[in-house]
């Protein structure tokens, strides 16, 4: 409804936004590189942040800038991830039926990786994205540091990014956890936009559905910011519920009293 209205071609802040579509802030830019340099190295990452600091979607990212026929990404999202339905999640990916026992399936998977690598020339990167990271017991902490090992300990046999909320690193930190935060070859902390980014995530996605001209005014963009503290998954909540409010009231620009009255009216 609201598209139309404001000439726009698609929705601005919808999930469905291609990742290559998304505004790509400092922060981001610097965390892909990092990590793609992770990836080259086979190293071990931890990436955490708080609540809706888009870790997934910089993992969806990270996922799509990496070349294809040089990496194979293994995805698993799993806060209860036990060590057998992790190497089981893996080897499946991969095309394979696991082995029962926990030992034999880390052969494997080591194995299939080894051929990947000398036949394939493919460099496997596992991205587990843990998105309760505290719900994962230390059994499974621990089979993370055992499933870098390799060659007696010479080498590692992929790269390995974490991906969970900040009590992750917290929880790390701890002395029970000393063997695994040693491994760690690399940490990224996302944190929330600030004024300036949101400004231009709205920019970005405004000109991504066809917009020709600002739609929210400064003072808009101010209120906003404060709403959603830099949040994307709030900023893309009150901008598509204020383009809504413009459009049933006849707005072409949405100002910060708009703004205000859609805040205190529909998402208090």
């Amino acid at each position: 409804m609201f598209e139309a209205f404001y000439g726009l071609s698609r929705a601005p802040f919808s999930r469905d936004i291609p990742t290559g579509e998304l505004y790509e802030s400092v922060l981001l830019d610097e965390t892909l590189g990092r990590l793609e340099y992770a990836a080259e190295r086979r190293w071990f990452a931890v990436v955490t942040g708080d609540c809706r600091t888009g870790k997934t979607t910089t993992i969806r990212r990270y996922a799509q800038t990496l070349n294809p026929s040089k990496f194979k990404v293994l995805y698993l999202s799993d806060s209860k991830l036990t060590p057998r339905h992790f190497y089981k999640g893996l080897l499946e990916q991969l095309g394979f039926e696991s082995k029962f026992y926990r030992g034999d399936a880390k052969r494997q998977l080591h194995r299939e990786i080894e051929l990947m690598r000398g036949i394939q020339h493919l460099q496997p990167v596992v991205v587990v994205v843990v998105d309760e990271a505290h719900l994962l017991d230390r059994e499974m902490l621990e089979e993370v540091r055992f499933l870098l090992n390799m060659k007696m300990d010479a080498e590692s046999p992929m790269a390995l990014i974490l991906v969970g909320q900040s009590e992750l690193w917290d929880r790390l930190q701890l002395q029970a956890y000393a063997a695994i935060r040693q491994r760690i070859d690399l940490q990224c902390k996302l944190t929330h936009y600030d004024r300036a980014d949101v400004e231009a995530y709205i920019k970005r996605h405004l000109a991504y559905a066809g917009a020709t001209h600002d739609i929210f005014s400064d003072g808009a963009i101010d209120d906003i910011y404060r709403f959603s503290s830099g949040a994307a998954r709030l900023i893309n909540k009150v901008g598509t519920h204020c383009l809504m409010y413009g459009a049933q009231n006849g707005h072409r620009i949405i100002d910060d009293r708009m703004v205000k009255r859609v805040i205190e009216g529909e998402l208090s």
